[in-house]
């Protein structure tokens, strides 16, 4: 049986927490800022744990942890 092959795009974009939930970034923090408060951009900085409806997906383009 063929290894499978972690999806290089998103093992960039996404890890996991130590209880292996898996986080990732928030978009919209590269452009367009002055239009955003502060707190907005604060927010938009940290990290947040991935939907469990997309749990499915990442298993499955994250194989290995």
């Amino acid at each position: 049986m063929p290894k499978m092959k972690t999806h290089r795009g998103a093992a960039k974009r996404f890890g996991y927490t130590a209880k292996g939930k898996v986080r990732r970034r928030k978009a919209g923090l590269r452009h367009i800022l002055v239009g955003k408060s502060r707190k907005r951009k604060n927010s938009l900085g940290k990290t947040v744990l991935v939907s469990s409806a997309n749990h499915g997906e990442m298993e499955r383009m994250l194989p290995y942890r």
